[in-house]
């Protein structure tokens, strides 16, 4: 095992087989491993988005126990909507499905795209805020050092997640129980040392709407409020997750799914409403340098040593629980990113997996995608934040739209409770519409506008993968037809291959096309001289089939269709061939495996593989294609066996 080899299998871990049965179980997550992997994202913004509303009402902070009521409101809400999700789609993809089946496959990509970027800006916001937190606590000459921290933190997040989501998991979840624990004893302690204001709190918070009212106006009043709840957007970011991730979740996934949603659901408006509540009883207010959850569970615990140990502690699990949440980027964005290539939206090797069972090419691409996002911000959270909450009410709006759409058709077919699911899918789409529109036309020009041209950059790019790969199925559906050859005795006696004679061994893939195009130029080129056709195919476990135990044993019966039809071609003709196959996350290594095994078995043997060649090549058509003949001839070459690449110009 060579040097890098050795340290892949230490950092990684030992390779999973897909076809255990008792792997997905494995892997899948429980309800409360669901709301610590996939909710931590929406709780961690209890850290920034109370604040971000509480602030924005300026010296009307009376008016932030109708913000507080509102945002837990709202979280119910959102979370129902996406229990519908959940129901409707148990095979996971969440919004970008919702949009691309109900709406249609354009309204999806804008879904997709937003989605992209949210779970981009999902790690590069949270480890920023969450360094924030920890660097609050050091002296200001520590300052220059954050952002390499980021950085640094950002890719340890990576390698843990190249091991496993519940591996990931698993090592985070001490810091987000210890959140869970310390915030909602400081919110109930807060809440119950300040009794008597809360009781008053309420007379007092009408009488001072009334007076302000006759002072401004009602309609004035109502922007004001308005403007506060829509920055706190950044309150409910997060809450997609679990819908786009069902198929990762334990059987029954639909239960498991709503119970996630309830807990996220339940935690999250607790937890946001609470300490807007704190702020306004302990009269917080914004001071440079310091939070303003800082501040209050500042005043909350005092300045004994045992409160200021305590608010240390508190500080710390609010940065940790924020790195918690950027693993949830990591752990929900490839998949969209993998659904994107189910569809063709993104290049193909981004529905692959790893040796761990993990989307890696995705991984690795929102890792750096974050990083970039990190260094040309320069961690700035404010301007993230803004970058972050419009593309979250995208998808929140476009899924709401979608289900309006479905239960309004339902009525024709007199569903049971449709007409309840379109009133509340409706009530759900104009309120994350009206944030939509309201944060989007506010923070336009302080970074909006940006967030914007990145996600219809993405659209574009997407569009033009998409008409790349219509245009070439098409032409090899069209060689498929031309090049198909009838099977015309199926009752030749079958003739064994000799292991001595000369033999091609030819990789076969989808197309028939392709395999009868090696197949046909290895007869033209070496007339008469090869005795045996040995033909190898190796079907891939990606992220559409390994979720899904039918869907596996579809692909094994194809890739089997496909070698018999090879074989009886051969046969028909009087030519010797059989066939091997293997199943696997890999291509290239499966192949290399299948090779040293018929070489072994056929020593004077060459293998043949066909090689798309474009027109116009460069390193565009090479990432949106796999380069496998390319990859699996160095592979041979290194083991001193022949793999010769015949070209097919398309």
């Amino acid at each position: 095992m060579s040097l890098i080899s050795k340290v892949k299998h230490y950092v990684i871990g030992d390779p999973l087989n897909p076809f255990n049965p008792n792997m997905l179980r494995h892997v899948s997550l429980i309800a409360l491993l669901a709301w610590i992997g996939l909710g931590a994202d929406g709780l961690s913004s209890s850290c920034y988005g109370p604040e971000e509303a509480f602030v924005a009402l300026g010296h009307n902070t009376h008016l932030a126990l109708y913000i507080a009521l509102a945002t837990a409101i709202t979280v119910f809400i959102i979370s129902l909507g996406y229990n519908q999700v959940i129901e409707l789609f148990p095979s996971g993809g969440g919004g970008y499905k919702v949009a691309t089946q109900l709406l249609g496959s354009h309204v999806g990509l804008i879904s997709g795209a937003a989605l992209i970027i949210d779970y981009v800006l999902t790690i590069a916001v949270s480890v920023a805020s969450g360094t924030d937190q920890f660097f609050s606590m050091l002296p200001g000459s520590f300052q220059p050092y954050k952002l390499f921290v980021e950085a640094i933190a950002l890719i340890m997040l990576m390698i843990i997640n190249l091991r496993g989501m519940k591996e990931s998991i698993k090592v985070l979840l001490p810091v987000f129980l210890g959140f869970v624990v310390i915030h909602f004893g400081l919110i109930v302690y807060g809440i119950a040392a300040h009794s008597k204001g809360l009781i008053g709190i309420i007379p007092d918070t009408i009488h001072e709407t009334r007076s302000l009212a006759a002072t401004i106006g009602w309609l004035p009043l109502l922007v004001i409020m308005l403007h506060a709840y829509s920055l706190g957007s950044g309150t409910y970011t997060g809450l997609e997750a679990v819908s786009n991730n069902v198929n990762t979740l334990s059987e029954p996934r639909v239960r498991t799914g709503k119970w996630t949603m309830f807990y996220m659901a339940v935690s999250l408006s607790f937890t946001a409403a609470g300490i807007m509540l704190l702020y306004l009883l302990w009269n917080a207010t914004p001071t440079p340098g310091q939070t303003l959850n800082a501040v209050v569970f500042h005043s909350i615990l005092g300045d004994s040593n045992f409160g200021r140990i305590l608010l240390f502690i508190t500080l710390a699990l609010e940065a940790g629980l924020l790195m918690v949440a950027a693993n949830t980027g990591f752990l929900a964005g490839p998949r969209v990113l993998a659904n994107m290539a189910v569809d063709s939206w993104v290049p193909n090797r981004f529905r692959h997996l790893s040796s761990r069972l993990v989307v890696q090419n995705g991984l690795i691409v929102f890792g750096i995608l974050a990083l970039c996002i990190l260094l040309w911000s320069r961690g700035r959270v404010s301007l993230l934040v803004i970058l972050y909450s419009i593309n979250v009410f995208i998808t929140f709006s476009l899924s709401l739209l979608g289900l309006s759409v479905y239960w309004a058709k339902q009525r024709s077919k007199a569903s049971p409770r449709w007409g309840a699911r379109l009133a509340f899918s409706i009530f759900a789409f104009i309120i994350t519409t009206s944030i939509l529109c309201v944060t989007l036309s506010t923070k336009f020009e302080s970074g909006g506008w940006f967030t914007i041209v990145i996600t219809c950059a993405v659209i574009g790019l997407c569009l033009l993968i998409k008409k790349h790969y219509i245009s070439i199925n098409k032409k090899l559906a069209e060689l498929d037809a031309q090049l198909k050859q009838p099977i015309t005795e199926t009752s030749v006696s079958f003739i064994t291959p000799e292991p001595q004679l000369p033999t091609a061994v030819i990789f076969v893939g989808k197309s028939f096309g392709v395999g009868m195009h090696t197949l046909l130029c290895v007869l033209r080129i070496f007339p008469r001289y090869f005795k045996n056709f040995i033909f190898v195919s190796v079907g891939i476990v990606d992220v559409e089939s390994f979720t899904a135990e039918a869907t596996l044993e579809k692909m094994k019966q194809e890739v089997g269709q496909t070698l018999e039809y090879f074989v009886d071609y051969c046969q028909q003709y009087r030519i010797a061939a059989e066939s091997y196959s293997a199943f696997g996350t890999d291509t290239v290594e499966e192949l290399t495996k299948l090779a040293e095994k018929v070489s072994q078995k056929y020593p004077n043997c060459i293998f043949f593989a066909s090689k798309l060649v474009f027109e116009h090549d460069n390193w565009i058509t090479r990432i949106l294609h796999n380069e496998t003949p390319t990859t699996l001839q160095r592979h041979l070459h290194l083991k001193g066996q022949e793999l010769m690449i015949l070209p097919m110009k398309i």
